[in-house]
């Protein structure tokens, strides 16, 4: 006779319950820790987020961009709870006081050696399903930029003119904005 093993299904309650020191994302009730960003992954992070914003601003958009920690509930279910590096919302209906419900219309993620698998895959799969229009995953050790328009799907290097497809006429070059040796 074999014994039944249960896995305990996480929930948000649970996120919200940490102290606040820690981060951690909740993909399909499973519990991810979020290790502390290098200074690398800041500086990409808060420079993209600054072109985006002037670009926003230049052109008097209507879409909102916010760092991580900033809370994104794809589903309407207690399962999924993601924190972007960087959320573009255009329907601003989807903001609350806690963050984004439903899929924002950008994502960029900031790829990390401890977040390959779920940037590239898990992520992806659930922001695709859920109906994100733009996905680039910035990955500093490959100085590469993984692009997901979906369903089209194309790969930069850091010198190149990235389009922005959800801004017609906006383009980034990482290379321009950080400096990676």
């Amino acid at each position: 006779m074999t014994a039944a093993v249960s896995e305990k299904k996480y929930t948000i309650k649970d996120i919200e319950a940490l102290p606040d020191d820690k981060h951690a994302e909740l993909i399909g009730g499973e519990i991810y820790m979020m290790a502390p960003p290098t200074r690398m992954h800041q500086e990409i992070v808060s420079e993209v987020l600054t072109s985006i914003n002037n670009h926003i601003r230049k052109n008097s958009g209507k879409c909102r961009a916010y760092p991580a920690p900033f809370a994104v509930r794809l589903f309407a279910d207690d399962s999924t709870y993601l924190e972007p590096d960087i959320s573009v919302i255009c329907d601003t209906d989807k903001l609350n006081d806690k963050g984004c419900s439903g899929a924002p219309d950008w994502i960029i993620e900031v790829v990390s050696p401890e977040s390959v698998e779920r940037d590239y895959y898990r992520k992806l799969m659930l922001y695709q399903s859920a109906g994100v229009r733009e996905y680039w995953i910035i990955n500093p050790m490959e100085k590469k930029v993984s692009v997901y328009f979906f369903p089209e799907f194309q790969t930069y290097d850091f010198n190149a003119d990235i389009p922005v497809r959800i801004y017609p006429g906006f383009s980034l070059r990482i290379s321009d904005l950080i400096n990676i040796r």
